[in-house]
């Protein structure tokens, strides 16, 4: 399992309404400097932002920009993007310019310097923050305070944030033994739904997934055309996948006729 930067967070629990002071901009010395100095994990929703925004298919991004890598409690596949692999540079920023993807940043980008944590309680999905605090991080030492419920509004990070949270209750789910019983066909299958949308949907219209599954026609037509709604079915086909919730019927075999009953 990845190690995604801990040795900078600070052991300090947040909640929506902790206070904290930053500020980053072009006019402080290390502006763009944290984006080459990270290892972050992309969520399913990050990469149809990304892939969109660039104009590539969710295949070739994930072959030019990330790496595959496994969860430690689910045992379900992540997808890895490190900055060092470029040479500490993140491949969407600029010096001057900076990001070039920025209104399709990913969640990890838009809480900086917040981070994120997440547990499966017996209530459901609970979050919760803390700071991330660099050596070179020169934002903090500003007068702008926010709160984490004000800094998650204004960094559009509320939204991405509904779009993930289906996929991170799957990500920290646990075998009935304690421990990741996901077998090599299972976890193939999960990543190219969840990740590799593009194949998901040459998967579903080009197999015999149609004959399987009992999807009516103004669902398939969504999903053919949009991505987010084929990301949204995606969640309800490895739910079915992963026993969670049957999701999806199957296809009511034919009847037979009435000259092949039995006795007639």
């Amino acid at each position: 399992m990845v190690d995604l930067n801990m040795g900078v967070v600070r052991p300090v629990k947040l909640t929506p309404q902790s206070r904290f002071r930053f500020r980053c901009h072009p006019g402080v010395p290390c502006f763009t400097a944290c984006c080459g100095k990270t290892t972050i994990m992309l969520t399913p929703y990050d990469i149809l932002r990304l892939k969109q925004r660039l104009g590539i298919n969710s295949g070739e991004f994930l072959d030019k920009y990330t790496r595959r890598d496994v969860h430690d409690k689910s045992g379900l596949p992540l997808v890895i993007m490190d900055m060092p692999r470029y040479g500490g540079v993140c491949p969407f920023v600029r010096p001057v310019e900076g990001c070039l993807v920025y209104s399709d940043r990913p969640a990890s980008c838009r809480y900086y310097p917040v981070g994120q944590g997440s547990l499966i309680t017996e209530e459901g999905l609970d979050e919760f923050y803390f700071l991330v605090k660099e050596e070179h991080c020169k934002g903090f030492e500003t007068d702008v305070e926010w709160t984490v419920e004000t800094w998650k509004k204004d960094q559009g990070a509320d939204y991405y944030d509904d779009m993930n949270r289906e996929w991170k209750a799957m990500m920290l789910r646990r075998s009935s033994v304690g421990k990741p019983d996901i077998d090599d066909k299972t976890a193939n299958l999960f990543y190219l739904v969840m990740y590799d949308l593009d194949q998901f949907r040459r998967f579903v219209f080009n197999s015999r997934f149609l004959q399987v599954f009992k999807i009516d026609e103004d669902t398939q037509q969504r999903i053919y055309d949009d991505d987010l709604e084929l990301l949204q079915f995606g969640y309800r086909y490895i739910k079915m996948v992963l026993k969670i919730e049957d999701t999806i019927q199957l296809q009511q075999p034919p009847a037979p006729s009435q000259d092949a009953q039995p006795g007639s």
